[in-house]
């Protein structure tokens, strides 16, 4: 492998930034991303095709298509970073900096990294001339938009019903251990709305916060009824969580609070719904409105990412552990696999660095990463494709 080449060509995508953030402040284009990635993959005889996003102004995803036919390879990463505090970094953030044998820069591990790995393999399969390997099955190169914030990237992909491949990679940083489930997360507001009124007598209003007091512990119920019916220990917490985010209501002391509104996110286990959670959640609140007199209002902040779970039986994965010699793992961290394996594809997460670098300061590849999946991708590859 060419290290000297991997640090270049990791160095030109690092500088782009493209940051996805909620906040449309921080939020950035990563189209500048996605054509320095088909200016890579073409000369290798890749159809690349940029897309825009529907209803996401600047954001686009790469599909890069080499090989015809049923079946294929496909190789997944998203092109996106998060927000960053250039303060707390020892370096620039987007200046490639290599020190004590690691690379470090915003995206390096999360996920940036992953694609000069992908442009590495191939060079190696075709001895520095992949454009004129023929192929028995193709191989396809996905770079996703904001996969940090919405997912519009993963969910354009199930939209248009492509790409109908038999397998997938998605290169998120895990040392090269198979991931083959992890747990989904919906974030979700609950405003309550009540009456303002003079605080020397409750009668003049209705308190919004003593109302939310109820719904708050009617989700530590269902919380507590969720653990005990959903239990996995595949994963480090073994049970769905729901943590209570943020909340305000009120203006004053001496006034009746006259709304309230919480933000919460619960994180899914595979084998539950996300709509069929959320209409639990509905459920479960609607009465206390009904009780109290007081409007609650629900609301979504996020569509959310289901659960995913592959099954570690299938060949596909069994011939993963075989050449990593590692056992499938679960995490509790959600990636786009769920919206590709909703493709009909056997799906894993699995890649160079470790998730215990990403959305963090002075964020770091180390280069002993690089071969090892280099070799592994070889593997598979040939054997997929070849």
């Amino acid at each position: 492998m060419d290290t000297k080449q991997y640090i270049d060509q990791l160095s030109q995508l690092v500088a782009i930034p493209s940051v996805s953030a909620a906040d449309k402040k921080l939020d950035t284009s990563n189209k500048a991303v996605v054509e320095l990635l088909a200016n890579w993959f073409t000369p290798l005889g890749f159809e690349c095709r940029i897309e825009a996003i529907a209803n996401y102004p600047g954001k686009f995803n790469l599909i890069a298509v080499k090989g015809q036919g049923r079946g294929g390879l496909v190789l997944a990463g998203h092109t996106d970073t998060v927000p960053y505090n250039a303060e707390r970094w020892q370096q620039d953030p987007f200046v490639l900096t290599e020190r004590d044998e690691r690379l470090y820069g915003l995206g390096a591990t999360d996920m940036k990294g992953f694609f000069p790995v992908i442009w590495a393999t191939l060079q190696k399969l075709g001895n520095g001339n992949f454009k004129d390997t023929q192929l028995t099955a193709p191989i396809i190169i996905l770079a996703t938009a904001d996969e940090e914030s919405s997912m519009s990237g993963a969910r354009a992909l199930v939209e248009q019903k492509f790409p109908q491949a038999s397998y997938a990679i998605i290169g998120e940083p895990t040392g090269m251990r198979p991931i083959t489930m992890h747990k989904g997360i919906l974030m979700e507001a609950v405003r309550v709305n009540g009456k303002a009124g003079h605080s020397s007598n409750p009668a003049l209003g209705l308190n919004a916060m003593e109302v939310m007091n109820k719904v708050i512990t009617e989700l530590m119920v269902y919380r507590r009824e969720l653990q005990t019916r959903y239990t996995n220990p595949h994963f480090e917490v073994s049970v769905p969580t729901l943590n209570l985010g943020c909340i305000h209501g009120g203006d004053s002391p001496n006034r009746i609070c006259s709304a309230c509104e919480l933000h919460f996110d619960l994180r899914l286990m595979p084998g539950m719904q996300l709509d069929e959670v959320r209409q639990q959640l509905k459920h479960r609140l609607t009465p206390i409105a009904e009780k109290t007199g007081a409007d609650i209002i629900f609301s979504t902040l996020f569509a959310g990412v289901p659960a995913f779970a592959q099954d570690s039986n299938s060949e596909f994965i069994q011939t993963i552990q075989q050449l990593t010699q590692h056992n499938a793992e679960a995490v509790g961290f959600a990636t786009e696999a769920p919206f590709l394996q909703a493709l009909g594809m056997h799906t894993v997460v699995m890649g160079p660095g470790s998730i215990d670098q990403a959305h963090q300061a002075n964020e770091f590849i180390a280069l002993s990463e690089l071969l090892p999946a280099v070799n592994i991708l070889e593997q598979l590859i040939t054997k997929y494709c070849l």
